[in-house]
């Protein structure tokens, strides 16, 4: 049997891969401390939990949910935007709810895109932007993430024929994987090169609330004068509140390409569990104490990660925000082979930056999400390996 061509475009999942190996090496008996995945090792906040076993006993929230989602979320999420961020949403066309942001990343691409478009996208960055634009049978034009650049997408790069044809662009701040943010100068300016080529602007902001100066709190860029005439942005409730498997999210922004999107899912999914909406509608409105008690664990752990990595010679920069670290590796090892000489010789599993695209070559991603047990004990395994000659 013959199967589509689309799953040609597929390269083995980066996340599935690393699975893979790690449980290879369990089964030979190996103790594999995985610093791969940005999945939070905390469980779900118990606020939420108790308004989800409430909701689950609601024979109302058995049936079909609205497919743009129910008016409570959608509120919910339209006032946390004003409350952290002072930007205005009417809840009823410029909010959708979404299984999660990664369906919502890839489905706007199929509602956006055709056959010819170019869709701008960020390299090194998430995997799912390419495979997004591959499958609607779009270009993909990767926009290289530069520590020269603070890890910043450089737009006068952008030859002007490639400008001209692009229908959509990604942006991802503060960023996965390098950990970079960006303020509203940056905005504006994509702004201004999104309105002058007619590109919509794609904002994922899964980890605006991972960040460790209150003075320095990442922006979105729809509170930039005009953003929503060109841009929407995609936020996810699974980093700030521990809901990575609950999977629930929004598109905020351009009521046009909200409502596009809408439509493209009504034909193919039948929208987000209507208890999982009431938990997450929770969520948004009482969970800013839970999110701030996150944050100090993660520096926490920034810290002690960032120290064990200069006393083996790694040069890095606490980051301002997300819960990982971007660094490059040591003693001119390419990112795969610095990953399979670490699992190797320690057990400690990061993910190669290779993985996230070709400008990602030469640094490798550690996530912060385990127990601070299993993050001393990485360091220590690191350590004690001497893999840098320093």
């Amino acid at each position: 049997m013959k199967f589509s061509e689309r799953l040609n475009l597929i390269q083995p999942y980066l996340f599935a891969e690393l699975d893979r190996i790690k449980s290879e090496k369990e089964a030979q008996g190996a103790d594999i401390i995985s610093l791969g995945i940005g999945d939070p090792g905390f469980p779900t906040a118990p606020f939420v939990v108790e308004a989800m076993k409430k909701a689950v006993e609601k024979p109302e929230n058995h049936q079909y949910p609205p497919y743009e989602g129910t008016s409570e979320f959608r509120s919910a999420m339209a006032d946390f935007y004003k409350r952290r961020f002072g930007v205005t949403l009417n809840p009823k066309d410029e909010v959708l709810a979404l299984i999660g942001s990664k369906e919502g990343i890839a489905h706007i691409c199929m509602a956006v895109l055709d056959p010819g478009d170019v869709l701008l996208y960020p390299d090194p960055g998430y995997p799912v932007y390419k495979i997004g634009a591959a499958f609607s049978g779009a270009e993909g034009f990767p926009m290289p993430l530069l520590k020269e650049n603070k890890f910043l997408p450089d737009f006068t790069k952008v030859p002007e024929n490639v400008a001209r044809r692009a229908k959509m662009m990604f942006l991802n701040y503060p960023n996965n994987p390098t950990s970079a943010s960006a303020d509203l100068d940056f905005y504006r300016e994509a702004i201004r090169f999104a309105k002058k080529y007619e590109i919509l602007i794609a904002s994922d902001n899964a980890y605006s609330e991972i960040f460790f100066d209150e003075n320095n709190r990442p922006p979105s860029i729809l509170s930039v004068e005009g953003a929503k005439d060109v841009a929407v942005e995609f936020f996810s409730l699974s980093k700030p509140y521990n809901m990575t498997g609950w999977r629930i999210a929004s598109l905020l922004g351009d009521a046009k390409a909200v409502n596009a999107l809408g439509t493209f899912k009504k034909n193919i999914d039948s929208g987000t569990f209507t208890a999982v909406q009431e938990a997450g509608a929770v969520a948004l409105r009482e969970g800013d104490g839970f999110i701030a008690e996150m944050r100090k664990v993660y520096k926490k752990r920034r810290d002690k990660m960032c120290e064990g990595l200069k006393s083996m010679g790694i040069n890095i920069e606490p980051p301002s925000c997300t819960f990982y670290l971007w660094a490059p590796t040591p003693g001119g090892l390419s990112s795969m082979e610095f990953t399979k000489t670490l699992l190797d010789k320690t057990g400690v599993m990061v993910t190669p930056g290779s993985g996230f695209g070709q400008y990602g070559e030469g640094y490798f991603r550690i996530s912060l999400t385990l127990p601070d047990h299993r993050i001393d004990e990485a360091v220590e395994r690191m350590k004690k390996a001497s893999l840098v000659v320093k």
